[in-house]
């Protein structure tokens, strides 16, 4: 039941990273400035919520081959030779962590790959083979399943080697970071990158242009300190990289002061030691490793089931509430002219910008796209079964289609507006922190949903409580947590007559 794209408000137009400036490097969009864009800038650039981690599809295919090796096992036990199945199992596993069959190094063929993992399963063919003679004989079913169990764990590692070489390629796997400081220091881990291949250098910023050079070994300068803050390309980068000298601590901790109120992890480069330590701290940033100096650490494993909640719960909601959404579509069309759902491009994780779904509740040709003009009580572009959805907040349902999509989750800060105003004032200028509640992905309801924070933030006041709420559910977030506020979503919204929705 997904929304029909034909249906939707006219957008705020939201300039892509293909669409910069000149002085970004870019060539202005155009295909003949590709060669600007730097020797790292991948064909097509992937939001930071969508990247993948080697470490954890690698932790995958040794879960699948453990499951491989356990039906073989099983199979040759039914044979009459547990003990062959045993030995077997184990030597090919333990054979393959060692020879390194799960690293995946950037830079290794499949040629590679492929002798390691066969040096493996070779020793462990020949040591199921000679167990198989010193307990009784080489009985033909037991080698041939052998033969035949080496030769699928062989496929499976093609297929694995396969998977991570296509995600390279599509930028879903190479962590981007951006570099502060056009010094000698960005210049050695630059080259640490291009040695190792673990990250790709998007550009540089300095707060000293007039200093700096158009690019440092390809990669260009795209702009001051300043404009990294609002610049259209970090909602695809994974770290910002500070790598001005370390003996210049004052000016490492004004920059640390300055880049705090940025949603994306914020990493040192050391420069101490030779190319083996260059590469070395490169590993741990692209890694995430390395401690963050701001900005959320990453954690895999809450990401994850984060994510899983996210798909059982948007799911089962639209199980649920599907009859629901078509009887208030019906209503919405048969109200007013005009299309029933509203989109809205607003601020997803890491500042990206997002297409968020509502049923329309306004007037079409009074639609507020860029929110210069917040809902007031009894405001006139709103219809009638406008007030009665937004009070109930069905409009907000169709986000259960961003959840599924992955561009949302069901709990988090709620996406603001781009742009939107506070008495005549852009919000995220009224915060210093405002940022912050774009290290998270936005929700369908949230923590200051719960503590009464609310519809419209019409006043600095009510800005600065709904970001204090948001940067404590983002220190806070757990499974738990986001149990309880789901629990207590709907209680508090029946409950709350007085909010403006």
């Amino acid at each position: 039941m997904s929304p029909p794209l034909s249906q939707a408000e006219p957008l705020a137009f939201a300039p892509t990273p293909e669409t910069s400036s000149p002085r970004s490097g870019d060539g202005g969009g155009d295909p003949s400035g590709a060669a600007k864009r730097g020797p790292f800038r991948p064909g097509r650039l992937v939001p930071s919520r969508a990247r993948l981690e080697t470490r954890l599809l690698a932790r995958t295919f040794r879960a699948v081959d453990i499951l491989i090796a356990a039906a073989v096992a099983v199979a040759v036990t039914a044979l009459g030779a547990p003990i062959v199945a045993g030995l077997w199992a184990i030597a090919a596993l333990i054979g393959l962590r060692l020879v390194g069959a799960y690293v995946f190094p950037r830079k290794q063929p499949l040629t590679a790959h492929m002798t390691r993992a066969g040096l493996a399963l070779g020793v462990s063919l020949l040591i199921g083979i000679g167990a198989s003679l010193a307990t009784g004989g080489a009985q033909t079913p037991v080698v041939w399943t052998l033969l035949a169990a080496s030769g699928a764990v062989a496929g499976a590692h093609v297929a694995w080697w396969t998977v991570i070489a296509r995600g390279r390629a599509q930028g879903r796997l190479t962590p981007n970071i951006v570099v502060v400081g056009a010094t000698k220091n960005a210049e050695r881990l630059i080259e640490a990158a291009m040695r190792t291949g673990e990250v790709n250098v998007l550009g540089v910023f300095d707060d000293r242009l007039d200093r700096a050079p158009a690019n440092i070994l390809g990669v260009p300068v795209l702009g001051d300190t300043g404009a990294l803050l609002d610049h259209r390309i970090m909602p695809y980068v994974d770290r910002v990289v500070i790598a001005v000298a370390s003996t210049a601590q004052t000016r490492v901790r004004q920059l640390v002061e300055k880049l705090d109120v940025l949603p994306n992890p914020l990493h040192l480069f050391i420069d101490v030691g030779g190319a083996a330590e260059d590469d070395a701290a490169l590993v741990r940033i692209a890694a995430g490793s390395a401690a963050p100096l701001s900005g959320s650490p990453a954690s895999t494993r809450r990401a994850l089931l984060k994510r899983a909640q996210d798909l059982v719960v948007a799911g089962a909601g639209l199980l649920v509430a599907g009859p629901v959404m078509l009887l208030v579509a019906l209503a919405v069309k048969l109200d007013s002219p005009g299309p029933v759902f509203f989109r809205q491009r607003r601020h997803g994780f890491n500042n990206e910008a997002i297409l968020v779904w509502k049923f329309r509740s306004m007037r079409h040709e009074m639609a507020d796209a860029s929110a210069a003009r917040q809902v007031s009580a009894d405001d006139d572009r709103v219809t009638r079964v406008g007030k009665f959805i937004r009070k109930t907040s069905l409009d907000e349902l169709p986000q259960l289609f961003n959840v599924l999509t992955g561009e949302m989750s069901i709990v988090g800060p709620r996406p603001h507006a781009i742009g939107m105003k506070t008495a005549g004032v852009e919000s995220a200028k009224l915060v210093a922190q405002y940022a912050h509640r774009h290290r998270m992905k936005p929700g369908v309801t949230g923590w200051a949903a719960i503590k009464g924070s609310r519809g419209p933030v019409d006043t600095p006041e009510s800005v600065r409580l709904r970001v204090a709420l948001d940067v404590e559910y983002i220190e806070r977030q757990s499974f738990w947590l986001d149990i309880y506020i789901i629990a207590m979503t709907i209680p508090c919204l029946l409950g709350d007559r007085s909010a403006v929705r």
